[in-house]
This record gives C-alpha cells, structure tokens and sequence, in this order.
C-alpha cells in the first residue's frame, strides 16, 4: 500500500478514535473531609442604618470539603436557620428568625455551595463563586478568603473568609428604615481530623 494511502487509513482511524472518546465530565469527589463544627464558627453582620454592626452566628451547622478527581477543592454547608442569633439581643434573634427575616418556620435550612476552586486558596487567599439558596431562593455569593495564618489552613488555623449578599434580592425586605440591605456571611472553618500531607 502506498504511504499516502497509509497516512490515509490513519487520518480515519484517528477521526474515528476521536469520535469514540467519551464526552468530558466534571471531576468526581475523590476525598471528602468533614468540617470541625465544635471548632469553627459560622456568623453573619448586618448594619443599621445609624452605623451599628449587628453580628450574629449560627450555632447548629454541617459541612464538609471535598478534593475532586483533579485537585480542586468544593465545600458545601447546611446551616440550621432555626439556631441563628444575635448574642444580647433576645429581640433581634426573634425577628431574624421571622418571617421577615431568615423565616425559619417555612425555610429552616440555608445552604451553601461553593464552585471548584484551586486547593492552594486555603493557603493564599482569593475569592470562591458559590451558590447560596435562603429563604427558598437561589443566588450566587462570592466568599473572600483571607490569606492562612498557617502551613496546614483548616488544621492548625481556620480558613477564614466572608461574603455579602443584598438581602432583598431573598425576600427579606423587612424593616428597610431601621437595617442596611446588605447580610454578609462570616466563617472560620477548621476541619477534622489530621492535616494528611
């Protein structure tokens, strides 16, 4: 057979090959690593419109952190609406959890879903996209991650970072004279267990 005939038959055994691949799928969850929740501390900060930071936390909460097939890290986290609170202020904690607020009579959980971001955030620092369903209603969040205290972020230190979202866009139009539309949402996660490198 001559060679433009060989390098015929290889060009259609390639094109071939190529249309047997299969299609690219996002990487699966490779480990999975629960987050510390007696060490690490979920919250949020709302300002009045005088200039007072109201902070509150969320006490009941689960999460974890999953290592993808190619690296990446997602985290993803089930608050319990229902145990938030403004520590003092018995008054505050009942109307976030109203039905004007955080409503947690019809919405007990917030949920929080980040995108696949590079594992070495934790360490350095940058912005996370994630999702954010409250109240029902889903929106994006970006989450800022601060630079670690620490070789082993998560382990030895927490992994900090903090997120504002405009609380109209869910609902929670309540009390527009006295609060600020913007929530942001705090976090120092520690994980369990051992750092494994």
């Amino acid at each position: 057979m001559g060679g433009w005939r060989w390098l015929a038959l290889l060009a259609l055994l390639a094109g071939a090959c190529a249309q047997a691949q299969p299609p690219l799928r996002a990487a699966g969850p490779t480990q999975t690593v629960a987050i510390d929740t007696q060490r690490s501390l979920l919250g949020f900060e709302i300002r009045t419109r005088y200039g007072q930071r109201l902070t509150g936390r969320f006490p009941v909460f689960s999460g974890q952190v999953q290592t993808l097939a190619d690296g990446r890290h997602q985290v993803s986290l089930v608050i319990d609406a229902r145990s938030a609170e403004v520590s003092g202020h018995r008054r505050y904690t009942g109307w976030l959890r109203g039905a004007e607020f955080f409503d947690v009579q019809h919405h007990p959980q917030i949920l929080f879903s980040s995108q696949p971001h590079p594992a070495d955030t934790a360490l350095a620092g940058g912005d996370v996209e994630g999702e954010l369903i409250l109240r029902g209603i889903r929106g994006p969040i970006r989450m800022r991650v601060m630079p670690a205290q620490c070789d082993a972020p998560g382990y030895d230190c927490p992994v900090s970072g903090r997120g504002t979202v405009s609380r109209t866009v869910y609902g929670m139009d309540g009390w527009q004279l006295a609060l600020g539309d913007r929530v942001t949402f705090v976090m120092q996660v520690r994980l369990s267990g051992v750092d494994p490198s």
